[in-house]
């Protein structure tokens, strides 16, 4: 919906009225974006599915578009950008799993970026086989002590809390004896450390917890829920990385044009141009996917079709960006500063294209593999027959590893 056009229902008025009177009471160019924010967070835009009072409206989550439109043409701030893991992920995750009294603490200082997160689940033992990690926690009166080493772990190093997948039941099999919960990333016993990129920058980090205590109360759902807590993140998280809705021609694609078109017509030759034309239809083609994939998710919870945009835009980012340096020559091997950074967000648009076709190459592996995305694509969206699973019915503690 165009932010001018004509309300359809009663609910999209509702949201549409209430997303000007918070444009009028609080203009964004002139207001803080943490007040701004907050205003947002308390009139249930924020996410306009979540409850009321936990930042929404309890309405379908297609009127956050137009919550989101309308902001951004005014000027206002992004939440996503602010706290790309905190927004996309963690939130549905508390939302869904947490108590109230999670949600109430949490929630509102997440959307407004005053407390970025994290998300710790991937292990140097197991990416891919997510629900094989090893690192565990072990009750102690009401407190978790949680001893484990987390990898690629996005804005660790400026989050305030994070979420976390831990092993509680060893002698469980692998998917049941996982258990999540909320950690405190500056507690006593845990650790983060850079991991430096090939783009210079270092937003994954590595993170050790060394005898670290959680209390008991910050575990999401109950212990052993954690394979189906991880799932609402993961299933968030690859709506948040491919599943975004961007306007005709634009992103990659359009960089990609803008470059042909400053070309000298000698070089715009027929092969370029249908390469050019060949990632156009690819980019239009991911668009209209993510617009049917979205209708699909009427409640909110995502499902296995958001791994269609997630594996369909690494694929396609990648190749557009080793298009867009092709064209650039000799100046595509030219990248400029090198020095290691540690940003403060993540996701978001880079300054220079050679950087963004290094930074693409982590589409197909973050988020899930691209090679995960297909498994699950054709097991619960297509029906095939799935891989052979060995381990599915052995305890954990008597799976063989590395």
């Amino acid at each position: 919906m165009s932010v001018n056009a004509v309300p359809t229902s009663a609910d999209e008025k509702h949201v549409i009225d209430l997303v000007e009177e918070l444009l009028h009471d609080l203009p964004p160019t002139s207001t803080d974006p943490v007040t701004f924010l907050g205003a947002q967070f308390d009139r249930g835009l924020a996410w306009v599915n979540f409850p009321v009072g936990h930042g929404g409206l309890g309405l379908s989550p297609k009127y956050q578009r137009i919550v989101n439109e309308r902001v951004a043409a005014a000027g206002g701030p992004n939440a996503y950008y602010r706290n790309p893991i905190g927004y996309g992920m963690c939130g549905p995750t508390v939302v869904e799993w947490g108590s109230e009294e999670q949600k109430r603490r949490y929630l509102r200082p997440l959307f407004t970026g005053e407390e970025v997160w994290c998300q710790l689940f991937s292990e140097p033992g197991s990416g891919s086989d997510f629900a094989g990690l090893s690192g565990k926690a072990v009750l102690d009166g009401d407190e978790w002590i949680v001893n484990a080493q987390k990898v690629w772990t996005t804005l660790a190093h400026v989050s305030k809390f994070g979420l976390l997948v831990v092993r509680t039941d060893p002698e469980a099999v692998k998917h049941a004896g996982l258990t999540a919960m909320v950690v405190d990333m500056h507690a006593q016993g845990v650790e983060t450390r850079p991991l430096r990129q090939m783009t210079g920058e270092a937003e994954f980090n590595e993170v050790f917890f060394t005898d670290a205590r959680v209390p008991v109360a910050e575990t999401l759902g109950k212990p052993g829920d954690g394979w189906r807590v991880s799932l609402t993140t993961l299933m968030n998280e690859r709506v948040a990385i491919g599943g975004v809705i961007p306007p005709k021609a634009s992103g990659p694609i359009r960089e990609a044009l803008r470059l042909w078109e400053a070309l000298s017509p000698e070089r715009q030759s027929a092969a370029t141009r249908d390469d050019l034309m060949r990632l156009w239809i690819r980019a239009e083609v991911l668009r209209l996917t993510n617009i049917r994939a979205g209708q699909m998710r009427k409640v909110g919870a995502p499902g296995p079709e958001g791994s269609i945009g997630k594996m369909a835009s690494a694929d396609l980012n990648k190749d557009t960006y080793a298009f867009c340096v092709g064209l650039m020559g000799a100046e595509g091997m030219l990248y400029g500063d090198y020095s290691m950074v540690r940003p403060n967000t993540a996701m978001g648009p880079t300054d220079a294209l050679q950087k963004s076709f290094l930074r693409s190459r982590a589409n197909s592996i973050e988020g899930g593999t691209s090679e995960v995305m297909r498994n699950i694509l054709g097991e619960r969206v297509l029906g095939l027959p799935g891989d052979a699973r060995v381990d599915r019915d052995k305890p954990w503690s008597q799976v063989p590893r590395n």
